[in-house]
């Protein structure tokens, strides 16, 4: 169980962060995408770090109950399942950035996010 809370505390910070970045203007899903498409070691060592990233946390938590720490354990495939897809197929980024719109949405959406995740990680011990 501490370990789901510090996974969740840090999930939560960056997701706030991330979330205030986008709502500021500071982040722009659609360039950094372009960014990793138009750099092969961009997007190889983005990939790869998705990869180890996934790997470790579900090697340490990959537990499939029926609570909140399922989250925690999606978000780490999410982390393995991206970081492939993005080494064999990084113009993917080019299709989801057709998709995304510069709108405060997202970044409301990962604020969202990241308190729940750290009213899980921080407060429910």
């Amino acid at each position: 169980m501490a370990l789901s809370n510090l996974i969740a505390q840090v999930l939560a910070i960056v997701y706030i962060v991330s979330g205030l970045g986008v709502l500021f203007g500071k982040i722009d899903f659609k360039s950094i995408g372009d960014e990793i498409v138009g750099s092969p070691t961009l997007s190889f060592f983005s990939g790869a770090f998705g990869i180890v990233i996934g790997t470790v946390l579900i090697h340490y938590h990959n537990i499939w109950t029926m609570d909140w720490i399922v989250v925690v354990t999606l978000v780490s495939w999410a982390f393995l399942v991206g970081g492939i897809i993005i080494i064999l197929w990084p113009r993917v980024f080019t299709l989801v950035g057709k998709l995304y719109r510069q709108s405060p949405l997202w970044g409301i959406g990962m604020i969202g996010l990241g308190i729940v995740f750290g009213y899980f990680g921080f407060y429910r011990y």
